[in-house]
């Protein structure tokens, strides 16, 4: 009688663990799965402010699909099926989110790659342009430099036009020398048996040898160089 007095205390404690588990258990699935589908509305929403409509529209379509299959079963009481329903929308809005964020940093890659190029192409053409100016400056240095050397040129063509002025002025202001005489006087003897020739020349005068005497042949030759 004591045993079945336990076994019926037994019955009872069972069955009000039942009673107290069963309430326990299904508030645990409700509670899964309202987290499960909170958590994968807001991944969905994640993705499509990231662009995964754009991105990842396919993704991001069945995302929205599993969604509305796992409030659908909610609905209607199969709160496990809900569960996994809104597992499988939060793993296709993980996918979507990672194609869009793959998507953003290959975009801000080539934006980056493209800002570089352009620093760079920038570059060049500031260290062109500080070449061309170098060059510019060092032409401009060497025209300059004619110019100066022209202008000594002309100053010293000038200085000799004037001196050469001064010289044919000076020239012209003073009288011109006399000019030279040059007298040749050529004596010639009679042919009787000795023949000779005697030439005198002076200068400025004109003069005949006296000793010669009438029978001797005189010629004279007067030649006046100007100076």
């Amino acid at each position: 009688m004591l045993r079945n007095t336990i076994f019926a205390s037994l019955l009872v404690s069972s069955a009000m663990i039942l009673a107290i588990a069963t309430p326990a258990a299904a508030y645990n699935q409700t509670d899964r799965a309202r987290e499960a589908m909170a958590a994968a509305d807001a991944k969905i929403h994640t993705a499509e402010a990231m662009g995964a409509g754009t991105d990842a529209p396919r993704d991001t379509a069945q995302a929205r699909a599993s969604l509305a299959l796992a409030r659908e079963d909610f609905a209607n009481g199969h709160k496990e099926t809900a569960t996994e329903e809104a597992i499988r929308a939060s793993a296709l809005a993980d996918t979507a989110i990672g194609i869009a964020q793959r998507h953003k940093d290959e975009a801000l890659a080539s934006a980056r790659a493209d800002q570089r190029a352009v620093a760079e192409s920038a570059h060049d053409q500031v260290n062109a342009a500080q070449s061309q100016a170098t060059a510019a400056q060092q032409q401009a240095a060497d025209a300059n430099a004619r110019a100066i050397a022209a202008q000594q040129s002309a100053a010293a063509a000038a200085s000799d036009a004037a001196a050469a002025r001064d010289a044919a002025a000076l020239a012209a202001s003073q009288p011109p020398p006399a000019p030279q005489v040059e007298t040749t006087v050529t004596t010639q003897q009679p042919a009787s048996g000795h023949h000779s020739k005697r030439t005198k020349v002076t200068k400025h005068t004109t003069t005949t040898d006296g000793a010669a005497t009438s029978s001797s042949s005189v010629t004279t030759t007067t030649k006046v160089t100007p100076q």
